[in-house]
């Protein structure tokens, strides 16, 4: 839909949120709001697209994809006046205009393009997208003309609706398609003459029914769709139809959850078959879990990705990579910049930070690696720390293939233990210290006491 464009809008302040964040930049499933819209509105097709910016200009601006186009509405006069606004940005465009709502996330693609169908097909120079409501209170109501075919006679807003207007349960939903030129010519030629001293977008369905065009309306089947946030009840209320959503996804795709009511999923998650999730499960952000993974109880998964066969029990995994059957927790920490490679368990109450851990490894519970890279295979013993950190620097640790590293041992970086050599528990190795490969490294500070014997390594078995 080249001959498509959408306008959203998202001058407002939201004064009912009570909060230092502009309305559109609250986050929802992992995004600002504002991003849902525009997702929505390219998704349906909208090659061209205009936010209409008022308070805190500059903090939305920031977040906006490149190609999007703004405009500034330095004063709140209204939806309609936001509208106009819009109009340079769409100079010499002549095809039909979405206008939404930044403040309504909950907005699908597929619905967006059905509204357009229909208002092509009716001809339309106006068409509203409508929903009915089990209680329709503060909505404006769809008065359509007799014999309720799909053309709209007018919106009555709640505070002017008669009493039986009231009773009806189609209500506008701020979404629109409007014929390009049609649009232009309505929005001049409205007043503020209300209550409020505002230009109405509403009042722009009454202009065109004067001038004898047609306006339609498009009534969606999911009044969930329409929700729009403007207290912290309707952002947890949009919150909970975003996972609602998202959970009967993956279900629907082979993944297993115990327990929806506890667990959240982001809608940028991926997650392979026959993955289970346990109760108190997050997973957010841009994580990717391969098939066969079990996840739970009490996981927290960010930007992650993991391959087939992993367990992470009661514990936080951040900005991490880890490979087949890995085990982590419980009560472990996996920080951003962590690499796990296949077939590696990391105990209770491990943490790992920026560190490339080998395949095979054994990091024993409450120890620390920062920094570190461990080879294959090697064992990180139960209360082991790499002191990383002098104060003013990181620095690295590294630990070879098949090192066996005691319990309670301390790592002061930067240092290395060799393939195959052993510390024995409660040494310090002292920084700049270099464990040679298959020796044996004792006290505070560690020294060398003999060689290790490893029989799968020949190069440690030979005598010093």
């Amino acid at each position: 839909m080249s001959d498509l464009a959408a306008v959203i809008l998202a001058a407002g302040e939201g004064t009912r949120l009570k909060s230092a964040t502009p309305k559109v930049l609250h986050r929802l499933g992992g995004r600002p709001m504002l991003e849902w819209v525009l997702r929505a509105a390219r998704a349906a097709g909208a090659g061209r697209q205009v936010v209409v910016l008022g308070h805190a200009a500059e903090k939305v601006r920031a977040i906006l994809p490149a190609g999007v186009s703004t405009v500034l509405q330095a004063k709140q006069l209204g939806t309609g006046h936001a509208l106009r606004t819009a109009r340079p940005a769409l100079a010499g465009f002549n095809g039909s205009v979405l206008v939404l709502c930044g403040d309504a996330p909950l907005i699908t693609a597929a619905t967006l393009r059905r509204l357009v169908r229909t208002h092509r097909r009716l001809r339309a120079s106006a068409t509203v997208l409508t929903a009915c409501l089990a209680d329709p209170f503060g909505y404006g109501r769809v008065l359509r003309n007799a014999g309720q075919g799909p053309w709209v006679r007018r919106i009555a807003e709640e505070k002017d609706a008669t009493p039986d207007e009231r009773r009806l349960t189609e209500v506008n939903s701020g979404a629109y398609c409007f014929q390009a030129s049609w649009l232009w010519r309505a929005l001049q030629r409205l007043d503020n003459r209300n209550r409020k001293g505002e230009f109405y977008l509403t009042d722009v369905l009454e202009v065109l029914n004067r001038a004898g065009r047609r306006v339609a309306a498009f009534r969606t089947g999911e009044a969930a769709e329409i929700l729009g946030v403007n207290t912290r009840c309707d952002l947890a209320s949009a919150a909970a139809v975003m996972n609602e959503r998202k959970l009967a996804a993956v279900q629907a795709a082979g993944v297993t959850v115990w327990d929806p009511a506890s667990t959240w999923i982001d809608p940028d998650v991926r997650i392979g078959r026959d993955t289970e999730l346990l109760p108190g499960t997050r997973l957010s952000g841009r994580t990717a879990l391969g098939t066969g993974n079990r996840i739970g109880p009490a996981a927290d998964v960010c930007d992650t990705v993991t391959a087939t066969n992993v367990s992470i029990r009661h514990s936080v995994v951040e900005g991490s990579r880890l490979g087949k059957g890995v085990r982590v927790g419980p009560y472990a920490h996996l920080r951003p910049g962590t690499r796990v490679a296949d077939k590696v368990t990391i105990g209770n109450f491990a943490e790992i930070n920026r560190s490339r851990i080998g395949t095979g490894v054994k990091v024993g519970h409450v120890s620390y690696l920062g920094d570190a890279t461990v080879g294959p295979d090697a064992n990180i013993g139960a209360g082991t720390i790499t002191a990383n950190y002098d104060g003013r620097r990181k620095h690295p640790t590294r630990v070879g293939a098949r090192a066996f590293i005691g319990s309670q041992s301390v790592l002061i970086a930067p240092c290395t233990v060799g393939a195959g050599a052993l510390t024995g528990a409660g040494a310090v190795v002292k920084a700049g210290t270099r464990i040679p490969a298959g020796t044996v490294a004792v006290g505070v500070p560690a020294r060398i006491i003999k060689r290790r014997i490893v029989p799968s390594d020949q190069s440690v078995r030979r005598k010093p």
